[in-house]
């Protein structure tokens, strides 16, 4: 049985929490132009009467959390968030259509990166709309459930269920037996990148206000920009430079970071399989997209290593910002990106994707499937990090893919039956399942996220959640047997 008041009474705590994030906008509006002062104080007005009536509902609610609890408030959660959160959007009249501010928000707390705000140099965009767009970036990074076990644990019950509801990847490490502290110690590391990022922005020659921005957009791997060019907008190889490497960090799973970086354990990054499996697919991709770009586009060599290197980092990461004219590269390069944005950077990281640990784990059993058919008898058991995969998480890798597969072709081909052309349907659907959220006009000069029809919106903003909740976490609410007693 569903504990409803354990879930109102989660819910509740989460609101208020994310009416402290409003508040921060609205001292942003205060320091800035004013204008949407009155958008914020409302927003953060009805997200607290929305919490505080969520918690009545939950008063008195035991803390005994099942694991059909977990997946269901930590869905309900994302929802939620992205509802209170487009208020803003609308209050302020940037965004005047449900559909839109919905869709800005659930973007951004995914990290995927997709915007209907088509030019957001606009004079009338003021700075606080601005901030909160990367704010929720940088909150959904790591999990918005996850993010309130690091401060607030006790808000959360039973807090290892909800955490593996939320968790990116099929292997999770633990450093610590309590979860809550595992928790502290991973956003220690994220603030810590996020502001090294602010301040190697900063002495790379962004004003403040850019850094800040940058900085959690880069960091949670989530694209939104505060320019229409994003980086190309500085016209700088050092910022560039800035940006590959905090992404490629931020692509790495942070519990390895935390143990090689401020454990000094630095074995662990180096023997990690997965770590370097991710480090040879952005070397072979940028070798070969380099190359590329210096026979076919007359590219010095310099600058086809930055270019190159700099969109397989941000298309690997699911990050999706450029900083050059893709649309003008040799179509080989495109086929090339594409790939690295399905595999993904690390599990445990702030990226989307499959992940680099299940394109591992697929071609480690293909290897062993070829040596079956040499050797029939032999035990070729699945190894990552020298230990053995359980055939359990096997069945559910080729699980994963089979309905990661099935996802994006069926909803490219829902979108096609809408009128959109097929490949194009198809970039979308991969574009928002993997969190990516690639600008629309790489596949035509005048087709934007704005664009899209509205049913088409809903539809990217369901995968969007998909991806980030790793699908099943989704799917599962859909089935006759979660919501059956047992």
């Amino acid at each position: 049985m569903i504990n409803k008041r354990l879930i109102y009474k989660i819910i509740g705590s989460l609101l208020l929490l994310e009416a402290v994030f409003m508040l921060m906008c609205v001292v942003m509006s205060f320091c800035y132009e004013g204008r949407d002062l009155m958008a914020f104080i409302a927003s953060t007005a009805i997200t607290v009467a929305g919490g505080l009536g969520a918690k009545y509902l939950g008063r008195d609610a035991s803390n005994n959390m099942n694991r059909r609890d977990a997946y269901l408030v930590v869905t309900l959660t994302w929802i939620v968030f992205s509802v209170f959160g487009a208020l803003p959007y609308l209050f302020s009249g940037i965004l005047s259509n449900p559909t839109d501010a919905f869709f800005e928000t659930m973007s951004g707390f995914t990290t995927t990166g997709a915007s209907v705000i088509n030019d957001v140099e606009d004079a009338r965009l003021p700075h606080a709309i601005l901030f909160w767009r990367s704010l929720s970036q940088w909150v959904g990074g790591l999990g918005i459930v996850f993010f309130t076990i690091a401060i607030l644990p006790s808000m959360v019950g039973g807090s290892v269920k909800v955490f593996s509801a939320e968790a990116t990847g099929p292997i999770r490490a633990k450093m610590h037996p309590r979860l809550s502290t595992n928790a502290k110690w991973i956003w220690t590391v994220y603030l810590a990148l996020t502001i090294a990022c602010a301040i190697a922005f900063l002495l790379g020659g962004m004003d403040g206000f850019s850094s800040i921005n940058y900085a959690m957009t880069t960091t949670a791997t989530g694209g939104f920009s505060i320019h229409n060019d994003s980086i190309a907008h500085f016209h700088s190889p050092v910022i560039e430079y800035t940006g590959i490497l905090f992404q490629f960090l931020a692509g790495i799973n942070f519990t390895v970071i935390y143990l090689s970086i401020f454990k000094g354990k630095i074995k662990t990054m180096l023997h990690n399989s997965e770590v370097k499996f991710y480090c040879l697919m952005v070397l072979i991709a940028t070798v070969w997209i380099g190359y590329l770009l210096m026979t076919r586009n007359g590219y010095s060599l310099e600058e086809a290593v930055r270019s190159g290197l700099f969109q397989v980092v941000s298309l690997m990461t699911t990050t999706g910002i450029f900083s050059d004219d893709v649309g003008a590269w040799p179509h080989l390069t495109w086929l090339i990106l594409a790939s690295v944005m399905f595999i993904g950077a690390c599990a445990g990281s702030t990226s989307g994707g499959f992940k680099s640990i299940r394109a591992l784990m697929i071609f480690r059993v293909i290897q062993n499937e070829l040596l079956r058919i040499l050797h029939p008898k032999a035990v070729l058991p699945v190894k990552v990090n020298g230990q053995s995969v359980p055939n359990a998480q096997i069945t559910n890798l080729l699980a994963f893919l089979a309905i990661y597969i099935m996802a994006c072709a069926c909803t490219a081909a829902l979108m096609t039956s809408i009128g959109l052309d097929g490949a194009n349907s198809m970039v979308i659907s991969l574009s928002c399942i993997s969190n990516v959220g690639l600008p629309l006009n790489v596949i035509g000069p005048d087709f934007t996220w704005s664009a899209l029809p509205v049913i088409t919106k809903w539809i990217c903003s369901v995968l969007m959640l998909m991806g980030r909740l790793e699908i099943f976490s989704v799917i599962v609410l859909f089935t006759r047997a979660f919501w059956k007693d047992n």
